[in-house]
């Protein structure tokens, strides 16, 4: 059962590379702009994967443009991490460095176990299967998580069940 829609969440994975630009791109297109969406990484020591930008491109989410950046870069441009109000790990390194980093605030953290596609295959056919499924498992774990985007109103319009 879907949750209710947060005004803003920060998915973070190893290198914000594969997986936490995926579910950036992916919760953008799904919930547009009612939702402030970001992500990084526990290092940022990489571009953004190639594989990851072809099987994004597939369903309409363009990451050529992604620049990957790490915890500490985020905070060093004045990212706030207490500006947020879910922290989603998508690795178990991330999720050791969010609830670290989170301590002190009153703030969310959740982790989902996405498959980290890198390696797992050879050749560009089974790669680009690999990074499908990656892709995949992070789109129904956002839906699952918050529902299709027609379940939640446009932030200018009032919800038609409860009048707010």
């Amino acid at each position: 059962m879907a949750r209710p829609l947060p005004t803003s969440v920060l998915f973070c994975c190893d290198h914000n590379a594969v997986r936490s630009p995926m579910a950036e791109g992916l919760m953008k297109k799904f919930f547009g702009d009612k939702v402030y969406v970001q992500s990084v990484g526990v290092k940022s020591d990489l571009e953004v994967d190639g594989f990851t930008v072809a099987v994004c491109a597939e369903v309409g989410v363009e990451l050529e443009r992604h620049r990957t950046r790490s915890f500490d870069q985020m905070q060093d441009w004045g990212d706030d991490l207490s500006g947020f109000d879910l922290v989603v790990a998508l690795s178990p390194a991330s999720q050791r460095r969010a609830l670290d980093l989170t301590r002190f605030f009153h703030l969310d953290v959740e982790y989902w176990p996405i498959l980290d596609p890198t390696g797992l295959a050879e050749g560009r056919e089974g790669k680009l299967a690999a990074y499908r499924q990656t892709r995949d498992q992070i789109r129904d774990r956002i839906l699952g998580r918050f529902g299709p985007a027609a379940e939640h109103p446009p932030m200018d319009q009032p919800d038609k069940e409860t009048g707010t």
